[in-house]
């Protein structure tokens, strides 16, 4: 009975593996877009942390140090989004396992 017991757990095991790889290949093609200023500035952010466009408006252009903020807080915002998505993703597969932070599955 025991061997059956273990088949069935190293049966779910490489099904969680196959989801978890899954959910990271989703995640890859993740586009999140981060703001800051009301909308003054916007970065795209996609799931391998690269971004894809940012987009400034003029009146943000007035002052350089406030921009430089701006522009730090928009790719601040869109690693959150991302962080935030992955983790809502990762947490589906892990069927609402409770891992601690920084633990990624497969190991």
């Amino acid at each position: 009975m025991f061997k059956g017991g273990m088949a069935s757990m190293m049966q779910k095991a490489q099904k969680m593996q196959q989801e978890m790889q899954t959910a990271q290949e989703e995640i890859k093609k993740l586009l999140v877009t981060g703001s800051a200023g009301g909308g003054s500035v916007e970065i795209c952010m996609n799931g391998e942390h690269h971004a894809t466009s940012m987009r400034i408006m003029d009146d943000a252009m007035s002052d350089k140090e406030m921009l430089e903020d701006l522009i730090l807080t928009a790719i601040n915002d869109a690693e959150q989004q991302l962080s935030n998505a992955s983790d809502e993703k990762m947490k589906d597969v892990a069927g609402g396992i409770n891992l601690p932070p920084g633990m990624n599955l497969p190991f």
